[in-house]
């Protein structure tokens, strides 16, 4: 078939893919530059194009073609549920037959592949987490790669460490890259690489100088139907208040982005309360739940939703009206790809930031998630080493000093690097040399704190913004826009209203959450001398208790995390913080399940207060105490203190094993505590600044219950989280 004819192909599958009923539909030059690259020469090619530039047209139309000619089926690396969903409906529409396999329909994994083996299967969607599945990786993926058409590779800027989103799983990709047959054509996506991510992922995808020549193709990046603005408000309450006021006159549905989970949460209710029809989406909202939000902002039953960047990849909305975020993204490589969602398939849609002063704690708490120090890692492959068989999470995590995602994230580097590997049952180590990359790691740290440079920047600019933003990505095409709020002037103004901005801090002032009592211990404590396994008997566990806030939230949160910083100082409790601390005591009291409340179930009144020994705000802890033991009118009956020599015994953060096995034999019950606790008549409050792990208030509890206390009920200042 001569390239001519090839096109005339091509242009008809575009138009069945977009539904054009006439049929003219054409594809971009650069489209064409791409199918024809992967079809008639059986290239890879690295395409980098704005949102909405059309680049799942590129591999559908492709696959098409390839099928036609009697290739195999292509498998798609998609990163997000989301997208594959939207991505089997589209290809549906150009008669192309997709299914996906992914955490979410295990038990359709067997039929789907007897059907790929049955050559009725055109396109296999794959989340990256598949790629290192033993079972996926050892049985089904040399399979895929032996009969492999087209391999996609979207949203590869997840490859790149230097990418705003890193995924180690995706670099899984290099053992199916080097299993393919030769000439099999290999295409990567993403509408977010700067230079140095583009490179980056040209040689983990092996397209760079060890894979033959790759065609880079590279567009601009402004998307004309953005207007970008930023709105700079006093605090979060403004912020709410200017939300609540103005949503309703925003385009069509969109997005309210917020940094945290916790966030999210606050800003649905608030908005809901005050009458818009909105829906929250985080890492935390369950899958079926996740999906019929996703299908009312698409049948635009909601205003927005309000979400986290668990929404960030793979939605696709075309007629997104507006994206608002309620504090800054990290990266402005980050900041371009989530408004990239709106203004698709519209003239006109509406970006504003909002940024917050809590923006940069929130930065810091991410930062320091990044990829462990050399000990740390050592230890793992030590442990590892040591077994002889393969180790679970949970077995390993009391034998090091790293939360369960974190020695996740850090075991998928390790098992790409060779140095470890995932087996049935947990995970090994290969006894392969490795050596620790702390430059290039210190070289990621540097940059992202560059991005945060240039976040800030990005919001105080009189430049144009979204030349700011292409520029970021290394743009060549750069200029301004003339349509963002520096360009064209504001069109949002900061006025609010006295009734929008009273709610807002009533609804953020409103102190209290729920602090949930730990039941069972970590898995594994035998292993390492800690003989405590299973549920924790119902008479050694506190109960439910309450926090004055979270740190993550926008109300609460920006008031606590001054006071409780590692650098703060201590002192007293501050009277506004006193102050709500017993309102919430008042409000619990009276709730559901509150000792005041009347129900049968309800604990009795508490008979007086315990707090628990701090290291480093002996003061504030003390202060707390001693204030709601004055108030309500309860004695003060002591503190679960540290053993003698235990006082510079260091409490580990790190995971719950590790901190509860710093913490056992280490707290005690003095004799006049115990004393107090078997003549009290009813449960103690247990006070503490706050909890992360939960497993102080655990073991302090236990305590409490063995040495005679009735009930204990737990009031700190703050949840982590």
């Amino acid at each position: 078939m001569t390239n001519e004819a090839l096109r005339t192909s091509a242009d008809a599958v575009l138009a069945r893919l977009v539904a054009d009923p006439t049929g003219t539909a054409r594809l971009r030059t650069d489209q064409w530059r791409a199918i024809e690259a992967l079809v008639a020469d059986r290239r890879r090619a690295l395409v980098v194009q704005r949102t909405g530039w059309g680049k799942s047209a590129v591999y559908f139309v492709a696959t098409a073609l390839l099928r036609e000619r009697g290739s195999g089926p292509t498998v798609i690396v998609s990163p997000l549920l989301a997208l594959m969903r939207n991505q089997v409906e589209a290809a549906a529409r150009a008669g192309i037959r997709a299914r996906t396999i992914n955490s979410s329909n295990t038990e359709e994994w067997e039929t789907v592949q007897s059907e790929i083996s049955a050559g009725e299967v055109d396109v296999l969607l794959v989340s990256p987490e598949r790629l290192n599945n033993p079972d996926f990786r050892d049985q089904v993926l040399p399979k895929l790669a032996a009969s492999t058409g087209l391999l996609v590779v979207d949203e590869a800027h997840c490859i790149s460490d230097w990418g705003h989103d890193f995924r180690p799983d995706y670099r899984r990709l290099r053992t199916m890259l080097s299993e393919l047959p030769p000439g099999v054509p290999v295409l990567a996506t993403t509408a977010t690489a700067n230079a140095r991510v583009t490179a980056d992922v040209a040689e983990q995808l092996g397209t760079g100088e060890g894979g033959g020549q790759a065609l880079v193709l590279r567009g601009p990046l402004d998307r004309e139907s953005l207007r970008l603005g930023v709105l700079q408000l006093p605090d979060a309450a403004h912020r709410l208040a200017w939300l609540a006021d103005h949503l309703a006159e925003l385009p069509g549905s969109g997005i309210v982005y917020t940094l945290t989970v916790a966030a999210a949460e606050e800003v649905t209710a608030f908005l809901r309360h005050r009458g818009h029809t909105v829906a929250s989406y985080t890492g935390k909202t369950e899958n079926a739940d996740r999906r019929q939000a996703e299908e009312d902002l698409l049948a635009n039953r909601v205003k927005a939703l309000v979400a986290t960047s668990a929404l960030g990849m793979g939605f696709d909305k075309p007629d997104l009206g507006f994206v608002v975020h309620l504090g800054s993204p990290s990266s402005p490589i980050s900041y371009y790809q989530q408004v990239g969602r709106a203004g698709r398939g519209v003239r006109n849609a509406e970006v504003l930031l909002l940024p917050g002063r809590e923006d940069e704690a929130i930065w810091s708490y991410f930062a320091s998630l990044a990829f462990p120090p050399e000990e740390q890692v050592r230890r793992t492959l030590q442990v590892l080493s040591a077994a002889g068989r393969p180790v679970s999470l949970p077995a390993l995590e009391p034998q090091v000093e790293l939360r369960r995602s974190r020695l996740e994230t850090m075991l998928k580097v390790l098992d790409v690097d060779g140095a470890v590997r995932r087996e049935r049952g947990g995970w090994t180590a290969t006894g392969q040399p490795w050596s620790y990359d702390g430059e290039r790691y210190a070289r990621v740290a540097r940059q992202r704190e560059a991005e945060q440079r240039a976040m800030r920047e990005y919001a105080t600019t009189t430049g144009c913004r979204m030349e700011f933003l292409r520029r970021q990505l290394d743009d060549e095409q750069a200029a301004p826009c003339g349509r963002c709020d520096n360009c064209a002037g504001p069109r949002f103004t900061p006025e609010i209203s006295e009734a929008a901005l009273t709610a807002a801090r009533g609804e953020l002032g409103r102190p209290g959450t729920e602090v949930e009592p730990r039941r069972m211990w970590p898995t594994g404590m035998p292993s390492v001398g800690v003989a405590l396994k299973g549920r924790i008997p119902a008479e050694e566990q506190a109960g439910p208790g309450r926090a004055l806030g979270r740190l993550s939230d926008i109300g609460w949160g920006n008031r606590l995390r001054p006071l409780l910083a590692p650098q703060a100082p201590d002192g007293p409790v501050p009277a506004d913080v006193a102050d709500a601390v017993v309102t919430v005591l008042a409000d619990w009291a009276r709730g559901p399940g509150g000792w005041a409340s009347g129900e049968p179930t309800a604990p009795a009144r508490p008979a007086g207060v315990v707090t628990i020994a701090s290291r480093t705000r002996p003061r504030l802890v003390n202060s707390l105490g001693e204030h709601i033991a004055t108030v309500g009118r309860i004695p003060l009956l002591g503190t679960v203190a540290y053993r003698e020599g235990a006082a510079d015994t260091r409490i580990s953060r790190t995971n719950s094993a590790q901190r509860l096995m710093a913490l056992e034999g280490v707290l005690t019950v003095p004799p006049a505590l115990a004393r107090a606790l078997s003549s009290a008549d009813g449960p103690v409050l247990l006070v503490d600044d706050f909890t992360d792990t939960g497993w102080t208030l655990a073991v302090a509890a236990r305590l409490l219950r063995r040495s005679g206390a009735k009930g204990v009920l737990p009031m700190v200042l703050a949840v982590q989280g």
